[in-house]
């Protein structure tokens, strides 16, 4: 396993500053009670672009004005990036403006083909790191990506619903976010457009996610989860294309 990851890039970033923590708050994602949107834009690499290496993703994710809320770095091995692709099993810790991780996603190794409805992906969210907050789990689906988001104790919260096809040229790729029955449409994730050269020659992707403001954080760290189990799911390229089939995906 690579060494942690425990800093991120300096320079001239505005940061948010720290609300006052709503009653029974993780430490850290007080800088969710304010926000019902987040901006999570994924760091180009150079060796990705030009020879192709899988590096570990980073990403900034900042509110709707621009200021970055935290930082988030991936941290597994070589061997994994570039032999497993984007179906391997990732660790992504989540930091503040203090350098202070403040959420660990966790994702295990698992078949990612909709013929093994036994074996979907999920990802754990701990916040803070040891104690679990909630999970992303993948519903079995033929025709369209079908996710949901729960509680510590696995009961379903919301409900993520994708589109049949995820590549789409020159346009965002949109996931509704609805009520655990799919009734009610309460926010969104999108995939958005990122200009022909970057899309064909690098997998940074940027995504915006949309929650209701009165949501709790918790929830709102595990939306936050799914927008990067989506990335890895559909937007992560391998050898120059694109990640998983968008279609008959479990």
């Amino acid at each position: 396993m690579a060494a942690p990851v425990t800093a991120q890039p300096q320079g001239q970033v505005q940061w948010m500053s720290a609300p006052q923590a709503p009653p029974n708050c993780p430490p850290g994602l007080e800088y969710l009670a304010l926000v019902d949107q987040l901006l999570v834009h994924q760091k180009t690499e150079l060796l990705e672009a030009f020879i192709g290496y899988e590096t570990n993703n980073k990403y900034e994710i900042k509110n709707s004005l621009g200021q970055r809320v935290y930082f988030a770095a991936e941290d597994t091995n070589c061997c994994s990036r570039n032999i497993c692709g984007p179906s391997r099993a990732f660790e992504i810790k989540i930091l503040d403006n203090n350098n202070r991780e403040v959420v660990r996603l966790t994702r295990p190794l698992r078949c990612s083909t909709c013929w093994c409805p036994c074996c979907l992906q999920r990802v754990e969210v701990q916040a803070p790191p040891g104690e679990t907050i909630g999970y992303v789990k993948q519903a079995w689906s033929v025709c369209t990506p079908k996710f949901y988001i729960q509680n510590a104790a696995g009961e379903d919260i919301l409900r993520i619903d994708g589109p049949c096809f995820t590549c789409s040229m020159c346009g965002d790729v949109e996931f509704d976010i609805s009520s655990k029955n799919g009734d009610t449409q309460v926010g969104r994730i999108s995939k958005q457009w990122t200009g022909l050269v970057k899309e064909v020659f690098t997998d940074a992707d940027n995504f915006g996610v949309v929650f209701p403001m009165d949501l709790d954080v918790k929830a709102k760290a595990t939306t936050l989860a799914a927008t990067f189990l989506i990335d890895f799911m559909f937007f992560e390229k391998k050898q120059n294309k694109e990640g998983d089939a968008p279609t008959m995906m479990g």
